[in-house]
């Protein structure tokens, strides 16, 4: 393998167009094969449902390069489930698992040159998404859809190392009850702009967002789920219909349970007790894991004890473990990792 031209040590964590990404098409009320192009741009009519209506979902995942030199992805069967529920609940075909593993092993072996090396901090981004690509003016699903895949490499998402961040509560809502909170569509992030943009100009990095019905228990961020330590060092997560169930989050609990020992516990999470927490964070394929110092509830700040200058004692052994896995440092659970080079 022959590696881009690339200075990885200081690559951002931005854009950077690939050789090859997939399409597939979906019409007459089947896929085709689909295949690898090297065309990034999308040609469609003006009228086009995506357009219109916002028909359309995605995922995130990652490429990485191993300790031992392969090249491999993390739980992308995960991912592809995950689209699957997303398209279910936007009436929108199901993108086949078999297909979508397909397509994200073709497209990292395509970009190979792409990903950067062992060690660089750096990774390969893979970013999945469907939309209805037909014209429609009624408000309706699409008829025809395509489904892309395309590859970019980024570097760390923290640069010059972890800062704890300041969040603040939300008052706006996230997610509807009995809405799409827990799938990737992209009206949910298009939705969260506002907020995210608002909290920036406040002085803030994120924003904590409520259960809307009761503005009483804790829900998410933005992009991201939250991971609560008590001070007994029980890791414990929110749980709710309208959360989208991160990956990285899942597998951050199987490692703390079975990697590290602790308890674990999925259930719901009080505003009024994330006083007594010791460690937060935030969890997504992006960063693994964004500690979190102080959460700011309209002018009531909530220091959490791990304090502002690093991660906690147990999220950082949660981020090395898990980054370790990723990385072939530590032997992986079974499935949890896709060898494609």
């Amino acid at each position: 393998m022959m590696s881009k031209n690339i200075d990885w040590q200081n690559l951002g964590f931005g854009y950077i167009q690939t050789d090859k990404r997939f399409v597939a098409n979906y019409k007459n009320g089947e896929w085709d094969n689909g295949s690898l192009t090297d065309d990034a741009n999308i040609v469609m009519n003006e009228c086009a449902c995506v357009l219109q209506y916002a028909q359309t979902c995605f995922e995130g995942l990652k490429a990485y390069t191993t300790k031992d030199g392969h090249i491999v992805t993390f739980r992308p069967d995960l991912n592809a489930d995950r689209l699957i529920s997303s398209c279910e609940r936007l009436e929108m075909p199901v993108f086949p698992k078999d297909k979508f593993i397909d397509a994200v092993t073709q497209v990292v072996a395509a970009n190979a040159d792409y990903v950067p090396p062992y060690g660089s901090g750096a990774t390969l981004y893979l970013r999945p998404y469907m939309f209805g690509i037909n014209s429609v003016i009624g408000v309706k699903p699409a008829d025809e859809y395509q489904f892309r895949l395309f590859a970019t490499p980024v570097g760390p998402y923290f640069k010059g190392g972890v800062k704890p961040l300041t969040i603040k509560v939300s008052d706006f809502d996230r997610a509807a009850p009995h809405g799409t909170g827990n799938i990737k569509a992209g009206a949910n992030y298009a939705m969260s702009l506002h907020a995210i943009v608002t909290a920036h100009h406040e002085g803030y990095d994120e924003n904590m967002y409520l259960d809307p019905a009761t503005r009483t228990k804790v829900e998410e961020t933005g992009g991201a789920n939250f991971l609560f330590i008590t001070k007994d060092n029980k890791v414990v997560t929110p749980k709710s219909d309208s959360i989208l169930p991160s990956i990285t989050r899942r597998s951050l609990m199987v490692v703390a349970k079975d990697y590290l020992g602790l308890e674990v516990e999925e259930r719901e999470v009080l505003l009024e007790e994330i006083k007594d927490f010791a460690e937060c964070g935030l969890c997504g394929t992006a960063a693994v894991i964004s500690p979190v110092g102080k959460i700011v509830d309209h002018g009531k700040e909530i220091c959490l004890p791990s304090g502002m200058n690093d991660m906690g004692p147990v999220t950082k052994k949660l981020y090395e473990t898990l980054t370790g896995i990723q990385m072939g440092e530590i032997e992986a659970p079974h499935g949890w990792i896709h060898r494609i080079k």
